[in-house]
């Protein structure tokens, strides 16, 4: 067996009148992201990252915003496909760990849902994936409170 490591990154601006989703988890009172899809930035970096482990392109090639089928669609869903995907490819996810940087909203209440929608979706532990949140000491338009970036790391087995 050999592993794999991928990186994916993701950032969108708040401003939508969407719901703020991350991991598919809705955060009540807070504006959502600019999106073409649900705007969920969490589940776009990991499915970055694990296509990228895996060379399977990103997530624009996979899930075009040009394409009206993936407007407004559930990012949990669309990392359930590329689950689906790995699995049919033989790669098996060692583990995913994700950092979201954003000023607010706090999201320690939101962690330990978001780590299960991710697994669930992906066939994997709750152990196999860590989310952590961090702020950016108010520094640029993130510290701003202007948006959020998440950046991933995925580990592949293959067999």
């Amino acid at each position: 067996m050999h592993s794999r490591v991928g990186i994916g990154y993701d950032s969108h601006l708040f401003g939508s009148e969407k719901p703020l989703i991350l991991g598919g988890v809705t955060i009540p009172n807070h504006s959502g992201l600019i999106a073409h899809s649900d705007g969920d930035a969490l589940c776009h970096a990991i499915i970055d990252a694990l296509l990228g482990a895996a060379a399977m392109g990103d997530i624009g090639t996979l899930f075009p915003d040009t394409d009206e089928r993936w407007s407004n669609a559930d990012s949990v869903k669309l990392l359930a496909e590329v689950g689906r995907r790995l699995e049919a490819g033989s790669y098996e996810i060692a583990n995913v760990d994700a950092t979201i940087v954003l000023e607010q909203p706090k999201l320690s209440q939101y962690m330990s849902d978001m780590r299960r929608n991710i697994a669930y979706a992906l066939g994997v532990e709750v152990a196999e994936v860590s989310v952590k949140a961090k702020t950016n000491e108010k520094m640029d338009s993130v510290g701003e409170g202007r948006g959020v970036v998440v950046y991933a790391v995925a580990s592949l087995g293959g067999y």
